[in-house]
């Protein structure tokens, strides 16, 4: 759990700013979103499989790139 403490005279719009950023560091925040909803273990694997085939055309398109520039 996370936890922020009121610093004297600090406003409230910074305390949750720090908390935020807290929350990002650690990955709590995209901890939560990820288990929001349930995911099937198959239904994971074709996730994970798709951003893999993704992330590869990508740098593929990237490369191409790099040389037509040469």
């Amino acid at each position: 759990m996370t936890y922020v403490q009121r610093k004297p005279g600090e406003e409230l719009s910074k305390m949750l700013k720090r908390f935020r950023r807290k929350l990002n560091e650690n990955g709590q925040l995209r901890a939560y979103r990820r288990r929001r909803y349930y995911v099937s273990k198959g239904e994971a694997r074709r996730d994970k499989q798709r951003r893999a085939e993704r992330r590869r055309r990508r740098r593929e398109a990237r490369m191409r790139k790099r040389e037509s520039r040469r």
